[in-house]
C-alpha cells in the first residue's frame, strides 16, 4: 500500500501547470466542469510518479477521502488528513 501526502491545496485558477493534466483527467472521470474557484488538493503518492486529485467540494468528511484512496491502494498520511478535514 502506498502513502498519500499533501502536495498543496489550490484554487483551479492558481494551480501550477504541472498538475493540470492530473486535474483534467480527474474532471473527465467525474464528468465535471472545473471552475476557477474550485478548491483542489493534490496528493503525492509516495513511491510512484503519480498524483491524486481531490475536488474538495466533492467530500463531506475525511472518511470519504480515505475510502477513495483505499480503492487506489493508498493510505492517507495523518497530518494530510487533518489538513484536508479543515478545508471540508
Amino acid at each position: 500500500m502506498f502513502i498519500a501526502t499533501l502536495e498543496g491545496i489550490f484554487r483551479f485558477k492558481d494551480l501550477p501547470s504541472e498538475y493540470g493534466p492530473y486535474v483534467q483527467f480527474k474532471a473527465t472521470i467525474e464528468k465535471r466542469e472545473v471552475k476557477d474557484t474550485d478548491e483542489i488538493a493534490i496528493l503525492n503518492i509516495t513511491g510512484t510518479d503519480s498524483h491524486h486529485v481531490l475536488f474538495l467540494d466533492s467530500y463531506k468528511n475525511g472518511d470519504e477521502i480515505k475510502e477513495e484512496l483505499k480503492e487506489a491502494d493508498a493510505k492517507i498520511n495523518h497530518t494530510t488528513l487533518k489538513i484536508l478535514e479543515g478545508h471540508l
